[in-house]
Protein backbone atom coordinates (compact mmCIF):
# COMPACT_ATOMS: atom_id res chain seq x y z
CA UNK A 1 0.00 0.00 0.00
CA UNK A 2 1.11 3.49 -1.18
CA UNK A 3 1.99 6.10 1.48
CA UNK A 4 -0.49 8.67 1.54
CA UNK A 5 1.64 12.57 1.15
CA UNK A 6 -0.77 14.44 3.13
CA UNK A 7 -0.79 12.22 6.11
CA UNK A 8 2.66 11.78 5.63
CA UNK A 9 3.03 15.68 5.94
CA UNK A 10 0.74 15.62 8.70
CA UNK A 11 2.60 13.78 10.61
CA UNK A 12 6.23 15.45 10.08
CA UNK A 13 5.14 18.72 10.90
CA UNK A 14 3.37 17.18 14.55
CA UNK A 15 6.09 15.02 14.99
CA UNK A 16 8.43 17.80 14.05
CA UNK A 17 6.86 20.37 15.98
CA UNK A 18 6.83 18.51 19.04
CA UNK A 19 10.58 17.38 18.82
CA UNK A 20 11.13 21.27 18.04
CA UNK A 21 9.05 22.59 21.20
CA UNK A 22 11.02 19.80 23.25
CA UNK A 23 14.27 21.45 22.34
CA UNK A 24 12.85 25.54 22.22
CA UNK A 25 11.87 24.82 25.77
CA UNK A 26 14.63 23.37 27.25
CA UNK A 27 16.52 26.53 25.17
CA UNK A 28 13.97 28.89 26.81
CA UNK A 29 12.85 29.92 23.71
CA UNK A 30 9.43 30.51 21.91
CA UNK A 31 7.18 27.93 20.10
CA UNK A 32 6.48 30.26 18.06
CA UNK A 33 9.85 30.65 16.50
CA UNK A 34 10.63 27.13 16.92
CA UNK A 35 7.35 26.27 14.78
CA UNK A 36 9.04 28.86 11.84
CA UNK A 37 12.51 27.17 12.19
CA UNK A 38 10.73 24.12 11.58
CA UNK A 39 9.25 25.48 8.43
CA UNK A 40 12.60 26.78 7.03
CA UNK A 41 14.33 22.88 7.62
CA UNK A 42 11.30 20.58 6.18
CA UNK A 43 9.71 23.69 3.60
CA UNK A 44 11.11 23.79 0.07
CA UNK A 45 14.12 25.21 0.58
CA UNK A 46 15.15 23.05 3.53
CA UNK A 47 14.03 18.99 3.29
CA UNK A 48 11.35 19.87 0.85
CA UNK A 49 9.44 16.99 3.76
CA UNK A 50 5.61 18.85 2.70
CA UNK A 51 4.04 17.18 -0.55
CA UNK A 52 1.97 20.26 -0.98
CA UNK A 53 2.94 23.61 1.21
CA UNK A 54 0.84 25.26 -0.92
CA UNK A 55 -2.52 23.16 0.86
CA UNK A 56 -0.97 23.89 4.51
CA UNK A 57 -0.59 27.57 4.17
CA UNK A 58 -4.60 27.45 2.91
CA UNK A 59 -5.51 25.66 6.53
CA UNK A 60 -3.08 27.70 8.21
CA UNK A 61 -5.53 30.99 7.82
CA UNK A 62 -8.01 29.12 9.28
CA UNK A 63 -5.97 28.84 12.67
CA UNK A 64 -5.66 32.90 12.28
CA UNK A 65 -10.13 32.61 11.89
CA UNK A 66 -10.38 31.06 14.70
CA UNK A 67 -8.23 33.65 16.85
CA UNK A 68 -10.25 36.55 15.55
CA UNK A 69 -13.69 34.59 16.10
CA UNK A 70 -11.94 34.10 19.56
CA UNK A 71 -11.27 37.49 20.10
CA UNK A 72 -14.53 39.01 19.24
CA UNK A 73 -16.14 36.57 21.82
CA UNK A 74 -14.62 38.81 24.64
CA UNK A 75 -16.32 42.33 23.04
CA UNK A 76 -19.96 42.85 23.67
CA UNK A 77 -21.51 44.91 20.65
CA UNK A 78 -21.90 47.70 22.89
CA UNK A 79 -18.46 47.62 24.43
CA UNK A 80 -16.82 47.84 20.77
CA UNK A 81 -17.01 51.03 19.83
CA UNK A 82 -16.17 52.55 23.35
CA UNK A 83 -13.30 50.35 23.14
CA UNK A 84 -12.55 51.76 19.23
CA UNK A 85 -12.88 55.36 20.50
CA UNK A 86 -10.77 54.82 23.33
CA UNK A 87 -7.51 53.20 20.66
CA UNK A 88 -8.33 55.44 17.94
CA UNK A 89 -5.46 58.38 19.10
CA UNK A 90 -3.05 55.92 19.79
CA UNK A 91 -3.17 52.97 16.78
CA UNK A 92 -3.83 56.16 13.98
CA UNK A 93 -0.68 57.99 14.98
CA UNK A 94 1.17 54.97 15.76
CA UNK A 95 0.82 53.33 12.58
CA UNK A 96 1.76 56.87 10.63
CA UNK A 97 5.57 56.85 12.59
CA UNK A 98 5.83 53.06 11.60
CA UNK A 99 4.86 53.84 8.18
CA UNK A 100 7.14 56.46 8.07
CA UNK A 101 10.15 54.77 9.46
CA UNK A 102 8.93 51.82 7.09
CA UNK A 103 9.49 54.17 4.11
CA UNK A 104 12.48 55.86 5.30
CA UNK A 105 14.74 52.87 6.02
CA UNK A 106 13.82 51.24 2.58
CA UNK A 107 14.47 54.47 0.96
CA UNK A 108 17.83 54.59 2.49
CA UNK A 109 18.73 50.66 1.57
CA UNK A 110 17.76 52.05 -2.02
CA UNK A 111 14.42 50.78 -2.64
CA UNK A 112 12.40 53.04 -4.68
CA UNK A 113 9.85 55.40 -4.15
CA UNK A 114 6.73 52.49 -4.88
CA UNK A 115 8.47 49.54 -3.16
CA UNK A 116 9.83 52.06 0.00
CA UNK A 117 6.15 53.09 0.21
CA UNK A 118 4.33 49.15 0.16
CA UNK A 119 7.13 48.14 2.75
CA UNK A 120 6.46 51.41 4.95
CA UNK A 121 2.44 50.09 4.66
CA UNK A 122 3.63 46.54 5.63
CA UNK A 123 5.55 48.28 8.84
CA UNK A 124 2.89 49.87 10.07
CA UNK A 125 1.30 46.85 11.88
CA UNK A 126 1.87 44.57 15.00
CA UNK A 127 1.38 40.66 15.02
CA UNK A 128 -2.47 40.30 15.89
CA UNK A 129 -1.67 36.03 16.81
CA UNK A 130 1.67 36.85 19.08
CA UNK A 131 -0.44 40.11 20.36
CA UNK A 132 -2.98 37.73 21.43
CA UNK A 133 -1.38 34.56 21.86
CA UNK A 134 1.11 35.22 24.12
CA UNK A 135 -1.51 36.66 26.50
CA UNK A 136 -2.85 34.29 29.34
CA UNK A 137 -6.65 34.24 29.10
CA UNK A 138 -6.99 36.26 32.40
CA UNK A 139 -5.42 39.05 30.84
CA UNK A 140 -7.37 38.36 28.06
CA UNK A 141 -10.51 38.71 29.67
CA UNK A 142 -9.85 40.99 32.35
CA UNK A 143 -6.82 42.86 32.33
CA UNK A 144 -6.83 46.76 30.88
CA UNK A 145 -3.95 45.65 29.24
CA UNK A 146 -5.67 42.80 27.44
CA UNK A 147 -8.31 45.41 26.77
CA UNK A 148 -6.08 47.77 24.82
CA UNK A 149 -4.42 45.56 22.99
CA UNK A 150 -7.25 44.04 21.31
CA UNK A 151 -8.41 47.52 20.92
CA UNK A 152 -5.36 48.50 19.43
CA UNK A 153 -5.23 45.16 17.04
CA UNK A 154 -8.53 45.29 15.69
CA UNK A 155 -7.92 48.89 14.42
CA UNK A 156 -5.19 48.01 12.63
CA UNK A 157 -6.71 44.85 11.00
CA UNK A 158 -9.31 47.38 9.99
CA UNK A 159 -6.46 49.73 8.43
CA UNK A 160 -4.52 46.74 7.86
CA UNK A 161 -7.92 45.82 5.45
CA UNK A 162 -7.76 48.96 3.85
CA UNK A 163 -4.58 48.71 2.69
CA UNK A 164 -5.01 45.26 1.25
CA UNK A 165 -8.60 47.10 -0.59
CA UNK A 166 -5.28 49.51 -2.49
CA UNK A 167 -3.83 46.75 -3.40
CA UNK A 168 -6.51 45.22 -4.61
CA UNK A 169 -8.24 47.93 -6.88
CA UNK A 170 -4.62 48.39 -8.58
CA UNK A 171 -5.53 47.75 -12.02
CA UNK A 172 -9.12 47.36 -11.86
CA UNK A 173 -11.73 49.15 -13.52
CA UNK A 174 -13.81 49.82 -9.96
CA UNK A 175 -12.07 53.32 -8.16
CA UNK A 176 -10.97 53.34 -4.64
CA UNK A 177 -13.71 55.49 -3.31
CA UNK A 178 -16.15 52.91 -4.42
CA UNK A 179 -14.19 49.69 -2.61
CA UNK A 180 -13.97 52.34 0.11
CA UNK A 181 -17.86 53.12 -0.07
CA UNK A 182 -18.23 49.42 -0.64
CA UNK A 183 -16.82 49.14 2.79
CA UNK A 184 -18.61 51.91 4.91
CA UNK A 185 -21.78 50.52 3.87
CA UNK A 186 -21.60 46.95 3.59
CA UNK A 187 -19.46 46.20 6.52
CA UNK A 188 -22.21 47.58 9.04
CA UNK A 189 -24.98 45.74 7.17
CA UNK A 190 -23.01 42.65 7.19
CA UNK A 191 -22.42 43.39 11.29
CA UNK A 192 -26.76 44.22 11.84
CA UNK A 193 -27.73 41.39 9.92
CA UNK A 194 -25.18 38.98 11.40
CA UNK A 195 -26.71 40.32 15.16
CA UNK A 196 -30.10 39.66 13.92
CA UNK A 197 -29.71 36.44 13.25
CA UNK A 198 -27.90 35.60 16.11
CA UNK A 199 -30.57 36.78 18.67
CA UNK A 200 -33.36 34.96 17.02
CA UNK A 201 -31.98 31.89 15.55
CA UNK A 202 -28.66 31.23 16.80
CA UNK A 203 -29.58 31.92 20.79
CA UNK A 204 -33.06 29.91 20.35
CA UNK A 205 -31.17 26.83 19.20
CA UNK A 206 -28.28 27.08 21.83
CA UNK A 207 -30.87 27.36 24.25
CA UNK A 208 -32.93 24.37 23.29
CA UNK A 209 -29.99 22.26 23.15
CA UNK A 210 -27.43 23.45 25.22
CA UNK A 211 -27.68 20.65 27.71
CA UNK A 212 -25.72 18.84 24.35
CA UNK A 213 -21.84 19.96 23.79
CA UNK A 214 -21.01 18.70 21.20
CA UNK A 215 -24.06 20.08 19.34
CA UNK A 216 -23.28 23.40 20.66
CA UNK A 217 -19.26 22.86 19.56
CA UNK A 218 -20.68 21.84 16.22
CA UNK A 219 -22.82 24.65 15.64
CA UNK A 220 -20.46 26.98 16.75
CA UNK A 221 -17.71 26.10 13.90
CA UNK A 222 -20.82 25.85 11.48
CA UNK A 223 -21.17 29.36 12.45
CA UNK A 224 -17.74 31.14 12.44
CA UNK A 225 -16.81 29.69 9.44
CA UNK A 226 -19.87 30.17 7.77
CA UNK A 227 -20.24 33.54 8.55
CA UNK A 228 -16.35 34.56 7.55
CA UNK A 229 -17.41 32.64 4.41
CA UNK A 230 -20.07 34.78 3.82
CA UNK A 231 -17.93 38.25 4.41
CA UNK A 232 -15.56 36.49 1.99
CA UNK A 233 -17.97 36.47 -0.73
CA UNK A 234 -19.06 40.09 0.04
CA UNK A 235 -15.89 40.87 -0.79
CA UNK A 236 -13.74 41.35 2.97
CA UNK A 237 -11.28 38.97 4.71
CA UNK A 238 -12.36 35.49 6.43
CA UNK A 239 -10.79 36.85 9.33
CA UNK A 240 -12.79 39.73 9.77
CA UNK A 241 -16.35 37.52 8.60
CA UNK A 242 -15.08 35.57 12.02
CA UNK A 243 -14.55 38.50 14.33
CA UNK A 244 -17.67 39.54 13.59
CA UNK A 245 -19.52 36.49 14.39
CA UNK A 246 -17.45 36.24 17.32
CA UNK A 247 -18.38 39.76 18.79
CA UNK A 248 -22.27 38.60 18.24
CA UNK A 249 -21.78 35.78 20.33
CA UNK A 250 -20.39 37.73 23.00
CA UNK A 251 -23.66 38.06 24.79
CA UNK A 252 -24.11 34.45 25.08
CA UNK A 253 -24.06 32.23 28.12
CA UNK A 254 -22.44 29.70 26.24
CA UNK A 255 -18.99 32.34 25.29
CA UNK A 256 -16.51 31.07 27.92
CA UNK A 257 -17.90 27.44 27.00
CA UNK A 258 -16.93 28.01 23.36
CA UNK A 259 -13.62 30.09 24.16
CA UNK A 260 -12.15 26.74 26.33
CA UNK A 261 -13.59 24.27 23.59
CA UNK A 262 -12.24 25.91 20.76
CA UNK A 263 -8.51 26.86 21.86
CA UNK A 264 -7.00 23.09 21.06
CA UNK A 265 -8.73 23.66 17.74
CA UNK A 266 -7.42 26.93 17.30
CA UNK A 267 -3.87 25.97 18.42
CA UNK A 268 -3.54 22.92 16.10
CA UNK A 269 -3.82 25.18 13.16
CA UNK A 270 -2.04 27.99 14.36
CA UNK A 271 0.87 24.96 14.75
CA UNK A 272 0.20 24.81 10.95
CA UNK A 273 0.53 28.72 10.29
CA UNK A 274 3.85 29.50 11.89
CA UNK A 275 5.40 26.36 9.90
CA UNK A 276 3.38 27.97 6.73
CA UNK A 277 5.32 31.18 7.26
CA UNK A 278 8.62 28.99 7.52
CA UNK A 279 7.88 27.07 4.76
CA UNK A 280 6.83 29.94 2.60
CA UNK A 281 10.01 31.93 2.38
CA UNK A 282 11.82 32.65 -0.37
CA UNK A 283 15.23 31.84 1.22
CA UNK A 284 17.50 32.66 -2.28
CA UNK A 285 15.63 35.83 -1.95
CA UNK A 286 16.17 36.21 1.84
CA UNK A 287 19.90 35.85 1.47
CA UNK A 288 19.80 38.71 -0.80
CA UNK A 289 18.06 40.78 1.70
CA UNK A 290 19.26 39.67 5.13
CA UNK A 291 21.14 42.76 6.30
CA UNK A 292 18.37 45.56 4.44
CA UNK A 293 16.01 43.04 6.50
CA UNK A 294 18.08 42.97 9.90
CA UNK A 295 18.43 46.97 9.81
CA UNK A 296 14.56 47.39 9.12
CA UNK A 297 13.73 44.77 11.88
CA UNK A 298 15.96 46.75 14.74
CA UNK A 299 14.90 49.85 13.69
CA UNK A 300 11.48 48.34 14.11
CA UNK A 301 12.07 46.97 17.79
CA UNK A 302 14.11 49.49 19.35
CA UNK A 303 11.17 52.46 17.97
CA UNK A 304 7.69 50.34 18.30
CA UNK A 305 7.80 49.83 22.25
CA UNK A 306 8.72 52.97 23.24
CA UNK A 307 6.14 54.86 20.70
CA UNK A 308 3.66 52.90 22.38
CA UNK A 309 4.97 53.56 25.46
CA UNK A 310 4.96 57.33 25.44
CA UNK A 311 1.16 57.27 23.11
CA UNK A 312 -0.37 55.44 26.18
CA UNK A 313 1.30 57.38 28.79
CA UNK A 314 0.10 60.64 27.12
CA UNK A 315 -3.75 59.12 27.08
CA UNK A 316 -3.27 58.47 30.81
CA UNK A 317 -2.20 55.04 31.23
CA UNK A 318 -0.21 53.93 34.20
CA UNK A 319 3.58 53.45 33.08
CA UNK A 320 3.85 49.72 33.61
CA UNK A 321 0.28 49.18 31.74
CA UNK A 322 1.85 51.10 29.19
CA UNK A 323 5.34 49.93 28.57
CA UNK A 324 4.28 46.38 28.98
CA UNK A 325 1.76 47.10 25.89
CA UNK A 326 4.28 48.79 23.87
CA UNK A 327 6.84 45.33 24.04
CA UNK A 328 4.10 43.01 23.05
CA UNK A 329 3.41 45.30 20.36
CA UNK A 330 6.87 45.63 19.24
CA UNK A 331 7.20 43.54 16.07
CA UNK A 332 5.61 43.29 12.61
CA UNK A 333 2.37 41.81 11.26
CA UNK A 334 1.35 38.75 9.81
CA UNK A 335 -0.44 41.26 7.40
CA UNK A 336 2.98 42.03 6.18
CA UNK A 337 2.83 38.95 4.41
CA UNK A 338 -0.60 39.29 2.75
CA UNK A 339 0.79 42.90 1.63
CA UNK A 340 3.86 41.27 0.25
CA UNK A 341 2.22 38.50 -1.78
CA UNK A 342 -0.97 40.77 -2.85
CA UNK A 343 1.63 43.38 -4.22
CA UNK A 344 3.81 41.18 -5.88
CA UNK A 345 1.07 39.63 -7.41
CA UNK A 346 0.04 42.65 -8.91
CA UNK A 347 3.22 43.98 -10.49
CA UNK A 348 3.12 46.63 -7.60
CA UNK A 349 5.99 45.86 -6.15
CA UNK A 350 9.68 44.52 -7.01
CA UNK A 351 10.56 40.61 -5.98
CA UNK A 352 13.78 42.35 -3.67
CA UNK A 353 10.75 44.80 -1.75
CA UNK A 354 8.61 41.39 -1.13
CA UNK A 355 11.73 39.52 0.50
CA UNK A 356 12.63 42.45 2.56
CA UNK A 357 8.90 42.48 4.07
CA UNK A 358 9.04 38.65 4.54
CA UNK A 359 12.80 38.43 6.04
CA UNK A 360 11.93 41.17 8.16
CA UNK A 361 8.48 40.31 9.56
CA UNK A 362 10.70 36.87 10.48
CA UNK A 363 13.28 38.47 12.57
CA UNK A 364 10.56 41.06 14.45
CA UNK A 365 8.62 38.15 15.05
CA UNK A 366 11.64 35.53 16.89
CA UNK A 367 12.86 38.73 18.54
CA UNK A 368 9.28 40.27 19.82
CA UNK A 369 8.08 36.75 21.03
CA UNK A 370 11.45 35.62 22.96
CA UNK A 371 11.49 39.32 24.90
CA UNK A 372 7.77 39.09 25.97
CA UNK A 373 8.31 35.22 26.99
CA UNK A 374 11.43 36.25 29.04
CA UNK A 375 9.85 39.36 30.60
CA UNK A 376 5.51 38.92 30.86
CA UNK A 377 3.54 36.31 31.36
CA UNK A 378 2.50 34.24 28.88
CA UNK A 379 1.83 30.52 28.00
CA UNK A 380 4.94 30.49 26.09
CA UNK A 381 7.11 32.03 28.59
CA UNK A 382 10.54 30.84 29.07
CA UNK A 383 9.87 31.02 32.77
CA UNK A 384 7.73 28.70 35.06
CA UNK A 385 7.28 31.93 37.23
CA UNK A 386 5.89 33.62 34.21
CA UNK A 387 3.94 30.81 32.57
CA UNK A 388 0.03 31.00 32.56
CA UNK A 389 -2.36 29.64 30.43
Amino acid sequence: MGEDPIFFSVVVIFAGAALAATLALYLKQSLLVAYIVLGVLLGPWGADAVADPELFRRMAQIGIVFLLFILGLDLQPQELAQRLGEATFVTLLSSLLFGVVGWAVSTALGLGLTDSLVVGAAMMFSSTVIGVKLLPTTELHHRRTGKLIISILLLQDIMAVVVLLLLESYGRTTSLGWELGRLLLVLPLLLGAVLAVERYLLRALMARFDGIHEYVFLLTLGWCLGIAQVAHLLGFSHEIGAFIAGVALAQSPAALFIVQNLRPVRDFFLVVFFFSVGAGLDMQGAWDVLIPSTILAAALLLIKPPVFRWLLARRGEKPEVAREIGVRLGQSSEFALLIAVLALETGFISDPAASLIQITMLLTFIVSSTWIGSRYPSPLATSSRLRRD
